[in-house]
């Protein structure tokens, strides 16, 4: 048969020599910008005349990669989140490292699919899984998979453990089989995540009950037994507790050695989001704090943050294989599994988790552990750990300044007082702070509310952060303190 005279297109270049050199060029400038982000603002608005340009309509014909490059660099560049930078303290967001872009630039060269199959990306996969199931404690024959974060993580586990502990099966007939209503546990500070894991999972909201925590915004024990205790006598199904491993609001960590023992006693799956904390681990100081959660039946864990992986990489370790890949292995003729050839392998992550398109995101992970170690890990949560306490200190030798919760890890909650002055307008007056450290550019914390006092929340996430850098940060917020009592009006005081 006559081949078409219309030749085939490709997206490959015509000019690999001139796009070897652009390239060249954006690793040159990427890496200037990495090594001055210093000189820079922690943050800036975006102008609206760069909105609109980003508004525009779709590009139907080709342009020259050179020029768009260009764009990249006067609309993209110069309005990130700003998380590179030392004085970046807004959520739990880690910085990244300039080998960790690298690595996934060899990630986009190979552009694996991480689904199964018989390829070295999976063999990648397992062993950063079995890293992380060592350094946590769980024995090597416990299962995981890498996620996108804390929130996908926490999804995965808590399907596992709806599906492991119904009285029905789930996978053939859903949650309207199941002869009692189940509900699960956790603390009134853990992450939003878990609550929209519930509602994903067809639970509803309401299953989800939100335990009070004490003074240092730890779960009470005592309440939650007594929960668990009418739910069983109201004829509801008990399952699940979910203890954090470092709270998202003041990085609290719930007893877990007691939340273990009690799902022991009552026949409950224990999962932890240890998203924010639970790499205290790695720290011989910090590890009494996670006592027990190597006793977790599923643990999240979130890899973009203390181990500074580029964004995103998350993960989920479930003790019992078997619970882990019944809640997730579905059949399919396309996706036949081989004894030899391309189709073999042993492991097919597609089995373990809801996605079947999985980036090679294993790679970054194994690059940066050899990279630091763990020990240079520990390090640097114990040195985050310290900058939080030293800031904490701070706070706490001005008259201006109050803390509002415990400082037990690496989040630093307080605020800017003015005596007189109602919450109300304490409330207007921090908030209207943070937006001004936000916009001059010097330092971008975020914000919580903690019994119903709106805070400045200091999350140090940071591997570039120094120690001067809280000392600019408090000497702003008293500057800037000042200006506004100045130029507040009358109404403004309490009523």
């Amino acid at each position: 048969m006559k081949l078409p005279e219309k030749p085939e297109i490709t997206l490959d270049p015509q000019d690999w020599s001139r796009l070897r050199d652009l390239g060249h060029r954006m690793i040159d400038d990427v890496f200037r910008y990495l090594e001055t982000v210093r000189d820079r603002e922690v943050w800036k608005p975006i102008p609206s005349q760069v909105r609109d340009e980003l508004d525009s309509g779709r590009p139907l014909e080709p342009r020259d990669p050179e020029q768009v490059y260009a764009d990249f660099q006067r609309l993209i560049l110069p309005y990130p989140t700003g998380n590179i930078h030392p004085r970046f303290w807004g959520w739990v967001i880690g910085s990244g490292t300039p080998f960790g872009m690298l690595a996934q630039l060899l990630e986009g060269v190979m552009n694996c699919n991480v689904f199964g199959a018989d390829q070295v990306a999976v063999e990648v996969e397992r062993q950063v899984i079995g890293w992380f199931k060592e350094a946590m404690g769980y024995l090597p024959e416990a299962s995981g998979i890498l996620t996108t974060g804390g929130s996908a993580s926490n999804l995965v586990g808590l399907t596992v453990a709806r599906n492991a502990k119904a009285e029905a099966d789930i996978a053939a007939e859903g949650i309207q089989s199941l002869p009692r209503r189940m509900v699960l546990y956790a603390s009134a500070e853990t992450h939003s995540s878990v609550r929209k894991s519930v509602e994903l999972l067809g639970l509803g909201s309401h299953a989800l009950r939100m335990i009070p925590v004490d003074a240092d915004f730890r779960i009470r024990i005592e309440l939650l037994r007594e929960a668990i205790r009418q739910d069983r006598e109201a004829g509801l199904l008990p399952f699940c507790v979910v203890g954090n491993a470092g709270t998202v609001n003041t990085g609290a960590f719930d007893p877990l050695e007691e939340l273990a023992d009690l799902c022991r006693d009552e026949d409950l799956w224990l999962h932890v989001d240890g998203a924010l904390g639970g790499f205290a681990v790695l720290s011989d100081r910090l590890k009494p704090l996670v006592r027990g959660i190597e006793r977790a039946d599923s643990l999240a864990l979130d890899l973009h943050k203390w181990l500074h992986v580029q964004y995103d990489a998350g993960c989920v370790l479930i003790r019992r294989p078997h619970d882990h890949h019944a809640a997730y292995t579905r059949p399919a003729s396309y996706l036949n599994r081989a004894q030899r050839g391309l189709s073999g392998g042993p492991l097919w992550f597609n089995e373990y988790g809801f996605e079947l398109s999985r980036g090679f995101r294993a790679l970054r992970i194994w690059m940066a552990l050899q990279e630091h170690g763990f020990r240079r890990y520990g390090e640097l949560v114990e040195q985050n750990v310290r900058q939080a306490a030293y800031l904490a200190g701070l706070v706490a030798d001005s008259e201006n300044l109050e803390l509002l919760a415990p400082v037990p890890l690496n989040v630093v909650c307080f605020r800017h007082t003015v005596p007189g002055w109602d919450e109300p307008a304490l409330a207007a007056f921090n908030q209207a702070l943070l937006a001004d450290l936000q916009e001059n550019g010097v330092a971008a914390p975020s914000s919580t509310v903690l019994n119903g006092r709106f805070a400045l929340r200091v999350a140090i996430c940071n591997h570039r952060s120094r120690f001067e850098d809280f000392v600019l940060l408090v000497k702003e917020v008293l500057r800037l303190g000042r200006e506004r009592i100045l130029e507040a009006q009358p109404a403004g005081a309490a009523h």
